[in-house]
């Protein structure tokens, strides 16, 4: 078998575009239409994978040609085994990661299918906190940050429309020159809900930078 190579924004990623052409399939397009849109869907898929071996590739080109919706969903299926886990975190793992935070709300770890996530977010609703973890540059990092619920918004993180929260996370850079209690926050909407927007997340790019900012 393969080394699973597929991380989960891809196959979010995978999942949309393909469901496109899928669409476009079932809804009878123009046979011009239908290869524009598979076109661009490879293009797009192909570009989300920085290195692809040629076994790799071809896994994931096996949508094009494809027209009915049960090969449709026989390819989502068969990629399913390829799905990248996200790093195993522990319990001991995340208090050391909020160190000054002495009654840390851990979420459930035996319930998130790490396979599916491409960042591990919780809330805890006590203290109005949300926290995110995250593999960055080949380092497990956390941050945490108020959220004040809104009404529906779009997430900066995943693009969806649905509820959001403003997340303002304090960074930790100050100026040379700054006083003791300086401090800045960078703020963002983003889902409440950290499975819906995993589910969701084709692009970790804004999600990388946001952390960055935050750390440095």
């Amino acid at each position: 078998m393969q080394t699973p190579f597929i991380r989960n924004h891809q196959y979010n990623l995978i999942k949309k575009l393909v469901g496109k052409l899928q669409h476009a399939c079932n809804n009878g397009a123009d046979p011009k239409v239908i290869e524009a849109v598979e076109f661009s869907a490879l293009t797009a898929i192909l570009d989300s994978f920085p290195e692809l071996t040629h076994s790799q590739k071809e896994m994931v080109e096996k949508f094009v040609g494809m027209r009915k919706s049960e090969e449709f969903q026989q390819y989502f299926l068969s990629l399913e085994s390829y799905l990248e886990a996200f790093s195993e975190v522990t319990g001991k793992q995340l208090m050391k990661l909020f160190p000054k935070i002495k009654k840390l709300k851990t979420p459930n770890l035996s319930a998130v299918d790490l396979h599916k996530i491409s960042y591990l977010g919780w809330v805890d609703i006590a203290t109005q906190k949300l926290f995110i973890v995250y593999h960055l540059n080949g380092k497990t990092v956390g941050i945490q940050g108020r959220y004040t619920p809104a009404s529906k918004g779009v997430c900066f993180l995943c693009n969806g429309i649905g509820d959001v929260a403003l997340f303002s996370a304090v960074t930790k850079s100050k100026p040379a020159n700054a006083s003791s209690d300086y401090y800045k926050a960078i703020g963002n909407y983003m889902c409440v809900d950290s499975h819906t927007c995993n589910k969701k997340i084709t692009d970790v790019t804004v999600l990388e930078k946001f952390l960055h900012d935050v750390l440095h």
